[in-house]
């Protein structure tokens, strides 16, 4: 029985020549490379000293690193031996993009299959041979039908039973692991909405130039719909943020683009200014913390210091604008 975490992530045990696989790197020698085949349970593979890059090599450490995940391409397998020759040069930018999205999904369908197998007793490899490779078949990738059975689990397994065992049921599919494997999906798969945020610089120094930037802030909100609501929220002025939450990048984007045409033509009929400083794009947990760090800071510095109370008269601008309650 293979152990649990033992086990090719495809049915074909070797890459085939021309192939761009993940792999990690063990050792450095004096030929290359020793590496180790991440979705092919770890084989042993070398990235020759040639193949590491196009240009002069004058220190090899500075091209690779021992413990580093790297995308290679596959340029010759003999099985007999086990020997695998690879390379780094080769390996274009698209090839290094569409390698990073397979990869983290097989590793996605690989976790949840060794989760399953941990948790029901059964056999890691068995549960790839009537599970995982029959979909990467029917589907592409095991991962794309992991996605439809958050939905609809039933479909998936009849569809398994249909094409592997003429609609009988299959024994390595029992009922707690049927459970088992849509727990696991569930879990881990359910979509989690995105942060979509644009920064802008926003001015106008017109009369009532206050009210004339909450009327193109409001603009802006209005651009909200169902699946993406849009908020315009205060840095610092000049600088506001527009965010929205929601699955789908592609919508999101466009509609914050739309609420930033929204509110940069509303301000300029009132002679006021609207620069994008950052175009909308996913901001992740990280993007928030450091405006949050950001907001502190200029919190610090606004706050009153030594002397000020001594002023006879304040200045208010627009900094004193209280966005929330507006």
């Amino acid at each position: 029985m293979t152990s649990h975490a033992d086990c090719r992530m495809y049915e074909s045990k070797y890459p085939d020549v021309d192939d761009v696989v993940m792999v990690q790197v063990k050792s450095i020698a004096e030929m290359g490379a020793y590496v180790s085949l991440l979705e092919y349970n770890g084989i042993e593979g070398m990235i020759l000293l040639s193949e590491l890059s196009r240009r002069r090599i004058r220190s090899i450490t500075k091209l690779i690193k021992v413990g580093r995940q790297e995308p290679v391409m596959v340029l010759r397998v003999d099985k007999e031996k086990g020997y695998i020759d690879l390379s780094k040069r080769r390996v274009s930018p698209e090839d290094v993009a569409a390698c990073d999205e397979r990869f983290s999904k097989s590793k996605m369908v690989h976790s949840i299959v060794r989760h399953v197998a941990e948790t029901t007793g059964q056999d890691v490899e068995e549960l790839y041979k009537w599970v995982a490779w029959p979909l990467y078949k029917l589907y592409g990738h095991a991962f794309d039908a992991f996605k439809t059975m958050v939905q609809d689990p039933d479909a998936i397994f009849t569809k398994l039973e249909d094409d592997l065992n003429e609609g009988k049921p299959i024994d390595v599919l029992t009922p707690a692991v049927r459970e088992a494997i849509v727990k696991n999906i569930k879990r881990r798969m359910t979509p989690q909405p995105l942060k979509i945020r644009a920064d802008v610089e926003l001015t106008c120094y017109s009369y009532d130039g206050v009210l004339h930037i909450q009327d193109a802030m409001r603009a802006a909100e209005k651009k909200s719909t169902e699946d993406c609501p849009v908020k315009m929220k205060l840095v610092a002025p000049p600088l506001y943020v527009l965010t929205t939450n929601t699955l789908e990048k592609v919508k999101g984007v466009e509609v914050l683009k739309e609420a930033c045409a929204a509110c940069a033509e509303s301000i300029a009929t009132k002679k006021g200014r609207m620069v994008v400083k950052e175009e909308a794009r996913v901001v992740s947990d990280r993007d928030d913390k450091l405006l949050t760090e950001q907001l502190l800071d200029l919190e610090k510095a606004n706050q009153e210091v030594a002397g000020d109370d001594d002023s006879e008269e304040e200045e208010v601008g627009m900094g004193e604008l209280d966005v929330e309650a507006a």
